[in-house]
């Protein structure tokens, strides 16, 4: 699925606060390797349905089979390999014996030092990828995990790594034993623990991936092989919320545009959002925070949420706001399956052309059946001249005023609203009263 960094940023997939991000609160990798593989998968989505429902029963594997997964791994277990690799040590014995392995230590002490703790943590490496291997690799495992399951199985099937079998943990080792295999990975396994680190990494990222599926009760979307676009899910919710409000969504190519009306804060740009976000992490074979989600393959997504000026360029915030609508008119016009989110279209201009603008736009994309779209606006008057159109939803997030007090319920209804409470929220903040004590 097509996107870009304006949408990824947009939909807070990343963010340069990272601990505010999608990724961030998804990211239960164990690893630095797995931690980048992962945001290599939030950075390339998957384009065809086989490969997203490889990665859910990979997923749902791991899930199945955690208590199996060999925590002894960890982050300083490859950090130690790379800098057995990297540290400048006099040579041991290629072939020790009682002998040389106990001359070795007195003449080269902090030499066997090291090489019995880098031992130590390849050991744990080594065994901890036989037994991924031989719980994982089964008939009827996934493609893709099987295919890096067995590239797994041929680099670590070497006669040297029959200690690691006979041994329970690297401390039953001899010294004798010990500088054999660590002369053994020094000298001629460099170039395949480096190949192996790199196969763990992916399995850590799917490893992370489905400890947040558990973590966070993500159900798993079920994609419709369809040339139409469909998203239909019921108690939608944004992940990064406390206490979120859930949301039924349905659009299909009879209903693809959903008009959304509500006063500021209602919770307009948060249920954009959450549907974005979703779905973008559903084309990553992710689960999703909904109770259900069925959904067609998206061949892109584009958002226009936090459009921002350029002061270098000499660009306004209209301007980069009609560039990105222009920019996703292209896009949405190639007849295949986008779902694009505009949030507070044409914030830069005045009410009066900014409605104008707005009509135009939405009385252009309504004619595009192959994408989906979710529009916010506070210009609720539009919405009169766009009813004769039945392929628009009108949604509106209700607002109530009890003694000067707004009432947020982010329920979404059917309808327009016409609630108006910038002046009210200036009064509740006190605005007025600092203005009038000026």
């Amino acid at each position: 699925m097509e996107t870009d960094k304006t949408t990824l940023n947009d939909l807070s997939i990343f963010n340069s606060e990272e601990e505010f991000s999608v990724f961030n609160k998804l990211n239960l990798t164990r690893t630095t390797g797995g931690r980048e593989r992962l945001r290599y998968i939030f950075t390339h989505s998957l384009n065809d349905i086989e490969s997203i429902k490889n990665v859910q029963e990979t997923l749902k594997l791991i899930v199945r089979e955690q208590q199996q997964w060999p925590l002894s791994i960890s982050n300083g277990t490859v950090l130690m390999i790379y800098k057995f690799y990297e540290s400048s040590i006099d040579d041991p014995p290629s072939r020790p014996t009682p002998i040389t392995a106990a001359m070795y230590k007195l003449l080269h002490g902090p030499d066997f030092s090291l090489i019995k703790y880098s031992v130590g943590h390849a050991f744990e490496f080594i065994k901890g990828m036989k037994k991924i291997v031989s719980i994982f690799l089964t008939d009827n495992v996934p493609l893709n995990l099987k295919r890096l399951l067995e590239k797994a199985e041929v680099l670590i099937l070497k006669s040297q790594f029959q200690i690691v079998i006979d041994n329970e943990k690297p401390e039953d080792l001899s010294n004798t034993q010990m500088l054999a295999f660590g002369y053994y990975i020094r000298y001629h396994y460099k170039q395949n623990f480096f190949e192996l680190i790199e196969i763990y990494s992916q399995l850590d990222a799917w490893y992370g991936m489905a400890m947040a599926v558990k973590e966070y009760k993500l159900s798993f979307p079920v994609f419709l092989s369809t040339e139409e676009p469909v998203l239909d899910a019921k108690k939608l919710y944004h992940i990064l919320l406390k206490d979120p409000v859930a949301y039924d969504v349905a659009l299909n190519q009879n209903h693809n545009f959903i008009f959304l009306t509500g006063a500021n804060m209602a919770g307009k740009s948060t249920f954009i959002k959450s549907v974005g976000s979703a779905v973008f992490l559903a084309h990553i074979g992710l689960g999703v925070p909904a109770e259900s989600m069925r959904l067609s393959l998206f061949d892109g997504l584009l958002s226009n949420i936090n459009v921002v000026d350029n002061i270098s360029k000499g660009e306004s915030f209209f301007y980069n706001e009609v560039q990105r609508v222009k920019n996703t008119i292209i896009k949405v016009n190639d007849k295949r399956k986008w779902l694009i989110l505009i949030d507070e279209l044409f914030k830069g201009t005045n009410v009066q052309d900014a409605m104008k603008c707005s009509t135009v736009v939405v009385e252009g994309l309504i004619k595009i059946k192959k994408s989906l779209f979710i529009l916010s606006t506070h210009l609720y008057e539009i919405g009169e001249s766009l009813k004769g159109y039945p392929n628009i939803d009108f949604k509106y997030f209700e607002t109530e005023v009890t003694d000067d007090k707004l009432v947020f319920n982010y329920n979404l209804k059917n309808g327009v609203s016409s609630d108006r409470l910038g002046y009210l929220i200036l009064k509740r903040e006190k605005v007025i009263e600092l203005l009038e004590n000026l």
